[in-house]
């Protein structure tokens, strides 16, 4: 259920309201924007009679939420969430940035990495330092000393990192650290413990979907981390399994328009880990920003062919420099047209 009040509603006023709704049992979530304030209301509504609430003066108007999802709801907050990581860095309501390297942390060639990806435009660092694998005699990841070489890099070229956290026990690792953004894989998109467990950080999360995850289980998902108190949240279209074998996975372009439709967080885009295959990491990036993505996160490795995972599927960084230019183009497009279309 939410509550739209008046233009002219006073701090006040909304606070009354919001102590009302309380001392109910529900929690109040509430939403400023320009022109209107939202009030969300979170928990067992059936106990708020929506008349009773209409009839405040400073309530335009009652409406009730079907969606399980209440804090990723983009009716509890109209506006676009934005993301920011400091330096001018910040990810949703039209500020769109490239998180690119390597799949995983393999050692002194990141900084190498990182130096090409920076150069190329991207902003944001990506590297795994723990790494979920489906058998369990494939690279693992270097653990700690991987999060250090990503922080060397972060030191040297001012670049936020984005990386993987697996476990609820590094949660406090990562935090200690000063990890920029802790991601969550596709294999822990239902992990509801570690999910949790980030919900009770400050610290940016880039949730990716399941590996057969609907739409609604991605944003239940975030919902998850959104009620513990972290509202940092991003959505990572990463590609669904489906009956198709050619790519890796298919990469679901609907779910970008349709995310934006149901929810003020920032969605980004992996073409990477979707297709799984170089050939077609760049055409699905530049469509991806075409459907709307709010950020794109690329492999980029140095030595694809002798990479310690996920090879097939990685750019060169000569290959990157020109998916950047044609990234900038179909950016420079889009915005061309949202200046006529204002």
């Amino acid at each position: 259920m939410i509550a739209i009040l008046r233009k002219d509603a006073s701090e006040e006023a909304v606070g009354h309201i919001v102590s009302w709704i309380e001392k109910k049992g529900l929690t109040a979530h509430v939403s400023r924007g320009e022109n209107e304030t939202i009030i969300g209301l979170v928990g067992d509504t059936t106990k708020i009679d929506p008349f009773l609430l209409e009839s405040i003066d400073v309530v335009q108007r009652v409406q009730r939420v079907s969606d399980p999802f209440k804090k990723a709801n983009r009716k509890f907050h109209p506006a676009d969430t934005v993301v920011d990581f400091g330096c001018g860095i910040k990810i949703g309501g039209g500020n769109f940035q490239v998180i690119a390297g390597p799949c995983s942390v393999e050692g002194e060639n990141l900084l190498h990495i990182a130096r090409r990806v920076k150069a190329a435009g991207a902003t944001m660092l990506r590297g795994g330092a723990y790494k979920p694998r489906t058998s369990p005699y494939a690279y693992q990841g270097m653990g700690e000393r991987g999060l250090d070489l990503l922080l060397e890099a972060k030191a040297e070229l001012g670049m936020p990192i984005v990386t993987e956290v697996m476990d609820v026990r590094d949660v406090p690792i990562f935090v200690d650290k000063g990890i920029d953004v802790m991601q969550i894989g596709a294999r822990n998109a239902q992990n509801f413990n570690l999910l949790k467990e980030v919900g009770k950080t400050n610290t940016p999360v880039l949730l990716k979907r399941g590996i057969a995850g609907t739409i609604d289980e991605l944003l239940m998902a975030a919902e998850y981390i959104m009620s513990e108190g972290n509202d940092h949240v991003m959505l990572c279209e990463r590609g669904i399994r489906t009956f198709e074998t050619r790519t890796r996975n298919t990469f679901d372009l609907n779910a970008v328009p349709v995310l934006h439709n149901l929810s003020h967080l920032p969605v980004v885009a992996d073409p990477s880990h979707a297709t799984g295959y170089t050939r077609y990491v760049e055409p699905m990036a530049l469509a991806a920003c075409a459907a709307g993505a709010d950020a794109l996160e690329i492999e980029v490795h140095d030595d694809p062919a002798n990479a310690w995972s996920d090879g097939a599927q990685a750019l060169t960084p000569d290959q990157f420099d020109r998916a950047m230019d044609r990234i900038r183009a179909i950016r420079a497009v889009i915005a061309e047209q949202r200046t006529e279309e204002a």
